[in-house]
C-alpha cells in the first residue's frame, strides 16, 4: 500500500479577498462576492484542493456582531458560491482583540493574524500537506500568518491590497505572487498545489 500524503489546501482571507470589504459586516444581505471568486473556487475545488477560510473578526470582541451573525454571513457566501458549484470546506475565525472588548474576547491569543493559530487549528481538522498549500489575502497580516508556516503567498489587489503592496515594499518583502484579484491567481495556485503531488 502506498504512502498517503496530505491534501493541498488554499487558505483564504474573507473580507477584501472573497467578499467586498465592509467593516465589521453583520448583515448577510450586504455580502458581495468579489470578481472571479466563484469561478476560481470552483476550479480549485474541482482539482481536489481544500478551501479553508481564515479570518480575523474582532467585531465580535468590539460587540458589533456575534457568532450568529458570522454563521449567517458564512451561509450567505456559500449560497452565492452555489451557482458556481463551489463551496468552502471549513471556516476559521479569531473573535479576539488584544485591547478592545471584555474577556474572554479581549485577550492576547494565538489565532489573530499575523499569528498562525487558525492554520494550526485547520491542521487539527484536516490532513494538510503544507508544502503544496497556498495562502491568499489582501493584508500584510494575512501573508505574515501564511509565511509563518512557509506557505507560498498571494496578495490580491482587492480590499486593502494596494496599501498592503506598498507596506510590503517598505518592509523590503514581497509576496510570492501579486495580482488584481483571486481569479487572476487561479492557474498559479493550481500549479503550486499540484506540482509535488506525483513526486511525494
Amino acid at each position: 500500500m502506498g504512502f498517503m500524503v496530505g491534501k493541498a489546501a488554499v487558505f483564504l482571507d474573507r473580507d477584501g479577498t472573497l467578499i467586498a470589504e465592509d467593516p465589521y459586516l453583520s448583515d448577510p444581505s450586504r455580502v458581495r462576492l468579489l470578481p472571479g471568486v466563484g469561478e476560481s473556487l470552483a476550479t480549485l475545488r474541482k482539482a481536489g484542493i481544500l478551501l479553508l477560510v481564515v479570518s480575523n473578526q474582532s467585531g465580535i470582541a468590539r460587540g458589533l456582531l456575534d457568532e450568529g451573525h458570522l454563521v449567517a454571513i458564512q451561509q450567505r457566501i456559500q449560497d452565492l458560491l452555489a451557482p458556481y458549484f463551489a463551496q468552502v470546506d471549513a471556516w476559521y475565525h479569531c473573535p479576539h482583540h488584544n485591547h478592545v472588548g471584555t474577556p474572554p474576547e479581549r485577550r492576547r491569543c494565538q489565532c489573530r493574524k499575523p499569528l498562525p493559530g487558525l492554520l494550526h487549528r485547520a491542521a487539527e481538522d484536516f490532513d494538510i500537506d503544507f508544502t503544496r498549500s497556498v495562502g491568499v489575502g489582501d493584508d500584510v497580516r494575512d501573508l505574515q500568518a501564511f509565511a509563518a508556516l512557509d506557505l507560498r503567498t498571494v496578495l490580491v489587489g482587492t480590499g486593502k491590497g494596494a496599501r498592503s503592496r506598498q507596506r510590503f515594499a517598505e518592509l523590503g518583502q514581497e509576496p510570492d505572487l501579486a495580482c488584481a484579484h483571486l481569479g487572476e491567481a487561479t492557474s498559479w495556485i493550481l500549479r503550486q498545489c499540484t506540482e509535488k503531488a506525483t513526486s511525494c
